[in-house]
């Protein structure tokens, strides 16, 4: 009888350090995520989340460990033990398998929600209009907004602009997606809809990591919760343990303002 082996990581940090000037701002990540798995960051502002998620698609460039994506490292090439960065052209290749959603929608003013969606696989990755349209229409109704295909930004809540966000990120059909802190510029009554859509996509077997504050949508929705704090983590498990019955007693302190 064989013993079945675990799925090779999607994602794989090894002490990941990045500084701005002289402040020290991740101090040794080390994270890995299999397929299919829905990770939530929580910690307090500053604590480093943003800017872990934002290197892992090299929107930040690390000063020293490892980012790799789906066996490939991201940003670089490893030259006789240095970090040697890649051309732009590289770059924007891997970021093909990596979908991100920021806290701003991001959304062109000028275009309809449709006309945002197929932007970058028309226009970057040569899918056919009819083909981009196609698979657009089909992401909207996803998101609960085929009827809006054809509103402009300014038409949409805040809400629906944000799921139309989620639709375009993930019309480069996304090995792994990427949120931060996806409803925090959201009124109150709207975060909900947007969290639903997250949870839809966390159902369907998408690799997900998530930075937030919704400690609700980490309970339900994550197989995964990694706290940071200071640069570091400093408490990972599943959420029942991590929320449930934190450990370490930063992460007691912080849980307790939400629980």
């Amino acid at each position: 009888m064989t013993q079945a082996t675990s799925p090779a990581p999607l994602v794989r940090a090894r002490n990941v350090h990045k500084s701005f000037d002289h402040l020290e701002v991740l101090k040794g990540i080390d994270l890995e995520v299999t397929p299919g798995e829905v990770v939530v960051i929580l910690g307090p502002s500053g604590s480093g989340k943003s800017t872990f998620l934002r290197c892992i698609n090299h929107l930040e460039s690390i000063n020293s460990g490892s980012i790799e994506v789906d066996g490939e490292q991201i940003g670089y090439r490893l030259h006789k033990g240095k970090l040697i960065q890649l051309s732009a052209h590289a770059i924007a290749l891997q970021r093909r398998k990596i979908g991100m959603v920021f806290q701003q929608f991001n959304l062109y003013p000028h275009m309809t929600a449709l006309q945002n969606i197929i932007e970058a696989p028309v226009g970057i990755h040569g899918v056919s209009r009819k083909e981009a349209t196609d698979y657009a229409m089909t992401l909207l109704e996803k998101v609960g907004l085929s009827e809006k295909a054809h509103a402009y930004p300014r038409q949409l809540s805040g809400g629906q602009q944000q799921r139309v966000a989620i639709a375009r990120a993930l019309a480069i059909k996304p090995r792994l997606m990427l949120f931060d802190e996806p409803t925090s510029a959201l009124d109150p009554e709207l975060v909900g809809e947007v969290l639903a859509t997250m949870r839809d996509l966390a159902s369907q077997g998408l690799t997900m990591i998530v930075v937030t504050h919704e400690i609700g949508f980490a309970r339900e929705a994550a197989d995964r919760v990694v706290f940071m704090d200071g640069g570091k983590v400093v408490e990972e498990g599943p959420p029942e343990a991590v929320i449930g019955n934190p450990q370490h007693p930063r992460t007691r302190t912080f849980l307790s303002r939400f629980i």
